[in-house]
């Protein structure tokens, strides 16, 4: 049974040394989070000072508010944006013109291939007060609007420009989920006189709702994590009351004032907050029979 398996071992040992490398061994540096770390002693070398880098923490002001901006974006990112791969791939699936499907997701699909930084910079292109397209038109009829400066505005269009960035890659995972739905269901139900959203509603969502559930438990995982690139690339001082957030704060305190182990106790309590969350997540799915595992 080896002998025979032995190719697809191959080409799976590249992909199983990357997740050892760069997902594995690295967690050995966590104990950093338990030390006060510098660079001349090194990791081994530096002396141990216990939860004292957990209780500096969290005795800062403006651990409160990083927290919870980042509670905020992740949980109204998770209700705003997981939806829409869902409806992408439902729309596409419907579609009977394969040329037309093709050109669709094409547009959908070449967002995701764009840097942060190139989508920056189209969105402040938009919405700059000076010089923006929106607020030319805007200048026509009012006054120039600050969008990247007033919270309100600004959430909307980091949500509006991850959903318009991830939607279509996202979609791909669910659209091959649907081939595996039997046709027959859909011809049963339209003989039982179903029209469309009837269809949708009780064949093709209950066919894919085992890919739903699992990546939804995924996604609860990344409560904790706010992607670095977006929030940095569209941040600005006039809106950090909710932009300021936990990879912000590992980025500013870590990287540039070199607080290794400070930024490594806020990674520490971020990922614990994850696993607790993506268990939680998978014991109410298998309360209805929808576990991860």
């Amino acid at each position: 049974m080896f002998k025979q398996n032995l190719p697809l071992y191959i080409m799976f040992l590249p992909g199983l040394l990357v997740l050892i490398i760069f997902k594995y061994l690295p967690m050995g540096g966590i104990v950093i989070a338990f030390k006060d770390y510098n660079l001349f002693d090194g990791i081994m070398n530096s002396p141990w000072v216990g939860m004292k880098n957990f209780e500096l923490l969290f005795n800062q002001s403006q651990t409160e508010q990083i927290i919870r901006n980042t509670l905020m974006i992740s949980v109204i990112g998770i209700a705003v944006g997981f939806p829409m791969p869902i409806i992408l791939a439902i729309m596409l699936n419907e579609v009977r013109k394969l040329w037309f499907k093709r050109v669709v997701q094409t547009f959908v699909y070449m967002p995701h291939f764009f840097s942060w930084v190139i989508v920056g910079g189209i969105v402040l292109s938009l919405f700059a007060i000076e010089g923006g397209t929106i607020n030319k038109w805007l200048s026509a009829v009012a006054e120039p609007y600050p969008f990247l400066y007033q919270p309100l505005s600004w959430l909307a269009i980091f949500f509006g420009s991850g959903i318009w960035k991830e939607t279509g890659f996202a979609a791909i995972i669910y659209l091959a989920a649907l081939t595996a739905v039997d046709p027959s269901l859909y011809e049963a139900a339209s003989i039982d006189g179903a029209n469309k959203w009837k269809q949708i509603r009780h064949v093709t969502i209950p066919g894919i709702s085992t890919t739903i559930v699992l990546l939804l438990i995924l996604q609860v995982g990344k409560v904790m994590d706010v992607g670095f690139d977006p929030i940095y690339n569209l941040q600005n001082a006039g809106v950090m009351e909710v932009a300021n957030v936990i990879s912000l704060y590992i980025y500013q305190v870590g990287i540039q004032r070199g607080q290794y182990s400070l930024t490594s106790a806020m990674g520490l309590f971020e990922n614990l907050v994850g696993l607790v969350l993506v268990l939680m997540a998978n014991f109410f799915a298998r309360r209805c029979n929808q576990g991860l595992w």
